[in-house]
């Protein structure tokens, strides 16, 4: 006849299984632009921003807890982006991207990666194409909170003027890239364009058209 447990008795506590931090993969590219830095995870590109503490920032926001880890050219990233700067025009094409943000920024970002190297489009554009009206300025705040840079690109879209507008880079990172893609910057002083809610500061104000 079995016995009965006593009543004050308790089963072992079930042990919790801890899940590892997230792993944020970090590398650096030295290039005419200076350094690059990017964060990557699961295979895709999270972040390029010329400055190490704008890309710890970030990470930090977007994934709370998660463990930045140097990695040498992790997925392949960073040597793809060597290959554009080398004149592989198409290199970033093949790169994998998860940009957070909202659905309008998203919306945004998508149809940046749609102009091709080597042509440029504007605000009012852009706007237009989307199917946005009028609403360029928010056009640009997105643009200006693009938290991808070059790949995601940014420096593409320009004033209805052909002014460069603004870039969160220096605007003579700008240039060199558009150069770069076979774009002859307009000369002379470049306007800039709107300052979005939390992001980049681009200058003096704006519209762009």
């Amino acid at each position: 006849m079995p016995t009965s447990r006593s009543s004050g008795s308790r089963p072992p506590p079930i042990a919790r299984r801890t899940e590892a931090p997230l792993a944020i993969l970090v590398d650096e590219i030295a290039s005419p632009l200076g350094r690059i830095v990017i964060a990557a995870r699961d295979g895709r590109l999270c972040a390029l921003e010329f400055d190490r503490g704008r890309v710890r920032r970030a990470m930090a926001r977007r994934y709370p807890g998660a463990r930045p880890r140097p990695s040498r050219d992790p997925f392949g990233i960073s040597s793809r982006i060597c290959a554009y700067l080398a004149g592989d025009l198409t290199a970033l094409d093949r790169i994998a991207v998860d940009t957070g943000g909202t659905p309008f920024q998203r919306r945004v970002w998508r149809a940046l990666r749609r102009i091709p190297a080597g042509r440029t489009e504007s605000y009012g554009a852009l706007a237009r194409a989307l199917r946005l009206g009028s609403a360029a300025r928010a056009v640009g705040a997105a643009n200006g909170s693009n938290p991808i840079s070059i790949v995601v690109p940014c420096h593409r879209l320009i004033g209805g003027d052909a002014s460069l507008t603004g870039y969160g880079g220096g605007l003579w990172r700008k240039r060199w890239l558009l150069r770069h893609e076979g774009v002859e910057p307009p000369r002379g002083a470049a306007r800039s364009g709107p300052t979005p809610r939390g992001g980049r500061s681009r200058g003096r104000t704006r519209s762009p058209r």
